[in-house]
């Protein structure tokens, strides 16, 4: 069992101490909207005890670097060196399915007009960084031109499949499987990111010369990018120690010591649960100033094997210093106001989800900073980076700190616009708390309503009222706050008729509701109701040669709920018969809360696809490909949600 210890158990070292080069990386695929909080927040701890930090979002240099003419002429190159090769084995008779496959979508992609199509990107990335961005139709133009370069480029790395956004890009490997993660990370074939990291990252790390690199893996659709990036930088510079960390590692914990290669050949250590402190104190080992035993969170390797320290350091967020950016190109996010991250709270306030695993990456439960102490750092962060719009990242935004930040917003006149997630609560049902808020700055809520039949709420542990949930919506609603709804299908335990009644509670409420996502139920492998599968009904089956699981494939003991097969055939047919009202042309979560702070209002027909029929009645949009509104990850770790509509959510 692991020992949680205390805030200044581990002393700070007395004295001169020696300084190290450190360089943080963060991996693609994420959403290209604004920096993600994790190296902010180990650069500043770092760079508070003198070490020297390089952060580099790769994420968002891989974006900018793929929509350029550069990169696309070079993708031209990849694809007729691989045209080449198989017509001539054409012409033995040698091409296999595949290859007949490959060279088919080569020759496709080689009758684009590639220099249109790359003086398009390049402008299009001038439109979403500029004025044009709030002309709807001019954005919706420049994201689907993404979309269409991914494609192109998707051509040279085939069968793979690389995806603007939704953040669905597909390498055919899953990332759940180790043998197939090992693979990939090896196939100059499918595997984009070696490409990514031989042009961005490479060079960085040569001409930086760092003496630790570090990298922030938080979500699935990182992890192989992530790792890609750990082996090459050991296979070239194997005296620079390569440190893992983030919400994924901590949730493979019990996994990545069984898989020595994960030690031997992609990284030297793993930091678990939270990392300042952690990644601090490995640093000050790695110098001989510390004991390697003694540094918690940490998962590492010696002579003798992989070792997990026992202890568990666990932050306090008043004591942190403030998040530092300095180093991220802010300029090169794909919005034309910078938008920063902000986290007030860790953990969730409420913690009780049956079906949630968000707090996995925290050893124990909720801290907060005090709502004097947030306004404090609100104002530094805009006035450093001359900010005014702020992505609270919180898993839950607890009521008490929403009203009281609301207030000491309008108090001292702090002039922001942000957006943050929030639970339905009995505690906000007066028009003056939604009315403060909105004057505060409160643009956008994200809510997981999850589902609107009570029973079913009560099994989930969520316990809100239905009519909470719909007087909340109505009062935010007119207050200007735009409403985003999750909700998903196929709770364990839930009927069809259960489910049809969250159906028709979203319709039913569709002009407080502005967007919504609608998914299915995933049996997240670190849940309460996976740990304890007997009590809910379900039988957990795991598969042997999936050995890196995050979700597990289940079915229920009782045949009268809600089956996961129907509770996807159900999703689809919502987004085939009922989507339509919500389907968007401006479809990340930061760019509608831009659009909102721009224009003032939650009522922005702009940003809709042409509606062609009634709520309630299939093939509600005409000839346009739309999208929900996506929930982007909370900067602690959280999943991503957001799915292309055809597949569902989960």
């Amino acid at each position: 069992m692991s020992e949680l210890i205390q805030i200044n158990a581990l002393a700070p070292l007395q004295g001169e101490r020696k300084t190290s080069k450190v360089m943080l990386l963060f991996p693609p695929e994420w959403v290209p909207t604004a920096p993600y909080l994790a190296l902010p927040s180990l650069t500043a701890v770092l760079r508070e005890a003198g070490h020297h930090v390089v952060q580099r979002d790769i994420n968002i240099e891989m974006y900018d670097h793929f929509f350029t003419m550069e990169f696309l002429i070079w993708v031209k190159a990849r694809q007729t060196m691989q045209l080449k090769a198989l017509k001539a084995k054409e012409l033995r008779g040698e091409l296999t399915d595949k290859e007949m496959g490959q060279q088919a979508a080569l020759d496709q992609a080689a009758e684009v007009d590639l220099f249109d199509l790359a003086e398009r990107a390049e402008e299009s990335k001038r439109v979403v960084r500029g004025p044009q961005f709030y002309e709807a139709e001019k954005l919706e133009t420049a994201l689907n031109t993404f979309r269409e370069a991914m494609a192109y480029i998707s051509t040279a790395y085939y069968p793979a499949s690389l995806v603007f956004y939704p953040m669905e890009s597909n390498l055919g490997y899953r990332p759940g499987v180790s043998k197939e993660v090992f693979a990939c990370l090896d196939d100059e074939q499918v595997n984009v990111y070696r490409d990514v990291c031989n042009q961005l990252v490479m060079p960085a790390v040569a001409k930086e010369k760092p003496d630790v690199v570090g990298l922030s893996i938080g979500t699935q659709m990182q992890l192989l990018a992530g790792l890609t990036f750990c082996k090459m930088i050991k296979e070239t510079f194997p005296h620079i120690h390569v440190v893992v960390g983030g919400n994924i590692i901590t949730r493979l914990q019990d996994e990545l010591p069984k898989q020595e290669q994960f030690f031997t050949e992609i990284f030297d250590s793993a930091i678990l649960y939270e990392g300042e402190h952690a990644l601090l104190w490995l640093i000050e080992a790695l110098n001989g100033e510390r004991a390697i035993t003694s540094v918690p969170n940490l998962m590492y390797r010696d002579a003798s094997g992989v070792h997990e320290n026992t202890e568990v350091y666990t932050e306090k967020p008043t004591a942190l210093p403030l998040p530092d950016f300095e180093g991220l190109p802010l300029d090169r996010y794909f919005v034309p106001e910078l938008i920063i991250p902000y986290l007030a709270t860790r953990g969730c306030y409420w913690g009780r989800c049956t079906f949630c695993d968000h707090g996995q990456g925290y050893f124990d439960q909720y801290r907060g900073v005090p709502a004097p102490l947030v306004v404090e750092q609100i104002k530094a962060l805009r006035d450093k980076y001359h900010c005014r719009h702020f992505l609270f990242s919180d898993e839950s935004y607890p009521p008490a700190l929403f009203k009281k930040v609301s207030q000491l917003l309008v108090d001292q006149n702090v002039g922001i616009k942000w957006t943050t997630l929030i639970r339905f609560e009995e505690t906000l049902q007066d028009q003056e708390i939604w009315d403060l808020a909105a004057k505060a700055g409160c643009c956008t809520l994200y809510y997981g309503m999850e589902s609107a039949n009570e029973r079913v709420l009560s099994l989930m542990d969520k316990h809100a009222k239905k009519s909470v949930i719909q007087r909340n919506l109505n009062l935010a609603a007119k207050a200007g706050i735009w409403n985003h709804v999750m909700a998903f299908y196929g709770f364990p335990g839930e009927t069809r008729d259960e489910a049809l009644e969250t159906r028709q509670f979203v319709i039913d409420n569709q002009p407080v509701i502005h967007s919504v996502e609608l998914f299915y139920f995933v049996a997240y492998r670190h849940t309460p109701m996976v740990r304890n599968a007997e009590k809910f009904g379900i039988t957990i089956h795991q598969q042997a040669d999936y050995d890196l699981p995050l979700d597990y494939y289940y079915t229920l003991k009782d045949p009268s709920t809600l089956s996961c097969l129907d509770a996807m055939q159900l999703c689809e047919e919502f987004y085939k018969n009922d989507f339509h009202p919500w389907a968007v042309r401006v479809n990340a979560r930061e760019h509608v809360f831009l659009y909102i702070s721009k224009f003032g209002t939650n009522k922005l027909p702009q940003i809709y696809a042409q509606q062609t029929q009634a709520v309630g009645s299939p093939q509600g949009v005409s000839g346009l490909v739309t999208w929900p509104v996506a929930k982007s990850e909370g900067e602690d770790g959280k999943e991503g949600m957001s799915r292309v509509v055809s597949h569902g959510v989960g």
